[in-house]
């Protein structure tokens, strides 16, 4: 299967549109058309949304009409700290340092030597601080507020995304007892389908060269390649795996399809992020048949 823009490719040039003005034209084109011409140029060929199969076709079947209020609240990166705690508890949620709507409200004095920052509306978008000695703060003020200006919907039209305020928060800096801290920390991914668990992504050196493995829910490797490379070394199945499935599927419960985001640190589960479409429903799946599997197990006949 043969595509003619690499998803990163794309994004290029959805940030060059932006420069020049042109996003706004292109955000008055209908969702139907824009993911019709994104799929297209994207993975290569036509996008089915009358009769969706693949799992790709699928999350843009949803995007267009699965568009529930309450989904604006779950990929807020604060509201959904709310779910987790009302779900869960608050003890699998990394320590909250603050909020706030522009950079210049931070008082980094009161900021302990380590944090992370990201922001509330977007995915991907984040500043970590290992030494406030060290810390650029221009650098991160001016990556910030490119990114609260920006509406992360209109990139792949995720709506989910569209409604939410922009705000920036802060987070603790994670580190596990052999050294290894946020940038480093391997990212458990559970693929859920109507609270239910099927696929299992590991991902590792997210700030290097992003490299991910899938497993299914014995931890057994698969053959299964999404967008990033695979990677050689062998992860052994974590202690308390079971009870990561049992926190997904509770968080997943009620949804057609989503993906949690959990971190496992010296035994110790953190919530990382719930995401409805997996890299915007645009990733190349190898081999083919595992885009027609992961897509039987979307029911949108409801």
């Amino acid at each position: 299967m043969k595509y003619v823009v690499s998803h990163k490719a794309f994004k290029k040039i959805y940030r060059m549109n932006a420069k020049l003005g042109i996003q706004n034209l292109i955000n008055l084109i209908p969702d139907r058309y824009y993911l019709k011409f994104v799929y297209r140029i994207q993975l290569g060929r036509r996008l089915n949304l009358d009769s969706p199969v693949t799992y790709n076709e699928k999350l843009q079947w949803l995007k267009i009409y699965d568009r529930n209020p309450w989904y604006t609240n779950l990929v807020d990166k604060y509201e959904v700290r709310k779910y987790v705690k009302n779900i869960l508890d608050e003890k699998y949620l990394i320590p909250l340092l603050g909020v706030w709507e522009s950079f210049d409200e931070i008082d980094f004095e009161k900021m302990p030597d380590e944090f992370v920052l990201k922001c509330t509306h977007d995915s991907g978008g984040i500043v970590v601080c290992n030494s406030k000695k060290k810390f650029n703060k221009d650098l991160a003020r001016s990556k910030l507020n490119k990114l609260l200006n920006n509406n992360y919907f209109d990139y792949l039209r995720e709506w989910p995304y569209k409604n939410i305020s922009p705000r920036i928060l802060a987070e603790k800096y994670m580190t596990d007892g052999s050294g290894v801290n946020n940038d480093q920390l391997k990212d458990y991914k559970f693929f859920c389908f109507d609270g239910i668990v099927r696929l299992v992504m590991v991902a590792k050196d997210r700030f290097e060269i992003p490299k991910s493995n899938f497993y299914n829910t014995n931890f057994e490797l698969l053959n299964l390649k999404i967008g990033n490379p695979n990677f050689d070394e062998k992860i052994e199945k974590p202690i308390n795996f079971d009870l990561m499935i049992n926190i997904a599927e509770k968080l997943s419960a009620g949804l057609k399809h989503v993906r949690v985001d959990l971190y496992n640190i010296d035994g110790k589960i953190y919530f990382g992020e719930l995401t409805f479409f997996h890299w915007g429903g645009f990733s190349i799946i190898e081999p083919y048949e595992w885009d027609i599997e992961m897509g039987s197990w979307i029911n949108l006949k409801d």
